[in-house]
């Protein structure tokens, strides 16, 4: 792959160096992440664990009052869980797994890492096409080989945003000897909840979930993200990495935001509302602008294809300010795709003003 194509969104620093702006200047619609800034009162909960020595002090190796929370919340044994520096992290750890079974599944187009993951370990991988046509009703069948052993699955799926149901997914568990399955954006989906394979882990030793706190509370910035499967594999795991992959800050916010479960209702709740109001009306509004088409998505992004490349109306976005996901690293994408992540009301007006008077 090109080094000058990314490989993720939200490279605001790096950004803001090209086009010479501040970073306060850009609207990021690159990265997945909602468009509010963290709660309140997790904010009061970092100000409570600086008072508490959480910067001075070391964290607990184990990280054991994150596990037990998070435990809690999802209804499972601690011995379940592992927090990991962001769900980046714990892909890493996935991927040493999944060459230890063989060839893996990658869905195309997929979110990159994965492949990323797997050549740290010099793992072996195919590309299985998924066609690129579909509706939020009627999600795909997950495509995968029968000459591979493993599969890597993004629920909803990254890019398209299509939601698969569990069901779907449960029949990979007994053809084969590995299931990732990646629900770093579940949790912002309404009514996603229900489709999650975490229920599934405790008897199913062949599956490996991934979660991320990052897209759902916009911290991004804290690195937080956990993974559930047996006991024993995250055991290895935790023989295997660094001695502190979480800063006691990050700890201390996975605790407070699993324990309240108040706040995290109350938070998910907002975030649903918005997604359910804002999605339909960015898309109906994406799809009725000439020269591009839109794709439905059941998540907070969605793809845009162009007849031809669409770099440079990205890069005409960018003069405005404006930074969209470019599309190359998805395996089977190219240029003529972009992707466009929900925002506020006044901020999707933005970009859908921008890509009108772009492409007249």
């Amino acid at each position: 792959m090109n080094s000058n194509i990314p490989i993720h969104g939200g490279n605001i620093t790096e950004e803001a160096r090209r086009l010479g702006v501040k970073q306060s200047q850009l609207l990021d619609a690159s990265a997945s992440l909602v468009p509010f800034p963290p709660p309140k009162r997790l904010r009061r909960y970092l100000f409570q664990a600086l008072l508490n020595n959480s910067l001075r002090n070391y964290p607990d190796c184990n990280y054991q009052n994150l596990r037990n929370a998070i435990a809690a919340f999802h209804g499972i044994e601690p011995s379940m869980v592992l927090p990991g520096n962001g769900a980046a992290e714990l892909i890493t750890w996935s991927a040493r797994n999944a060459i230890e079974k063989g060839v893996s599944t990658l869905v195309a187009p997929g979110f990159h890492d994965y492949e990323r993951a797997l050549n740290c370990w010099e793992g072996k991988y195919i590309y299985v096409n998924l066609p690129l046509n579909w509706s939020c009703l009627s999600p795909q069948d997950i495509p995968f080989s029968p000459s591979t052993n493993v599969i890597w699955i993004t629920n909803p799926h990254n890019p398209t945003g299509q939601l698969w149901s569990r069901a779907s997914i449960e029949r990979l568990l007994t053809i084969c000897d590995l299931v990732i399955c990646d629900e770093a954006f579940l949790s912002l989906v309404p009514h996603g909840e229900s489709q999650s394979l975490i229920p599934l882990a405790k008897d199913n030793e062949n599956l490996i979930v991934i979660r991320s706190l990052t897209k759902l509370f916009a911290i991004a910035g804290l690195r937080l993200g956990y993974a559930i499967s047996s006991a024993k594999r995250l055991q290895q795991w935790q023989s295997w990495r660094d001695p502190w992959p979480l800063n006691g800050l990050a700890s201390a916010a996975g605790i407070a935001l699993m324990r309240d479960k108040d706040l995290s209702k109350q938070w998910t709740s907002k975030i649903h509302k918005w997604l359910q109001k804002e999605g339909p009306w960015m898309y109906n509004k994406l799809e009725m602008i000439s020269g591009i088409k839109a794709y439905p998505s059941s998540t907070n992004f969605y793809l845009i294809e162009g007849k031809e490349s669409l770099l440079n109306l990205q890069s005409d976005l960018n003069k405005r300010n404006i930074l969209v996901r470019d599309c190359r690293s998805f395996h089977n994408l190219g240029e003529n795709w972009l992707r466009i992540s929900l925002q506020t009301k006044k901020n999707n007006l933005r970009i859908l003003s921008a890509i009108k008077t772009i492409l007249k």
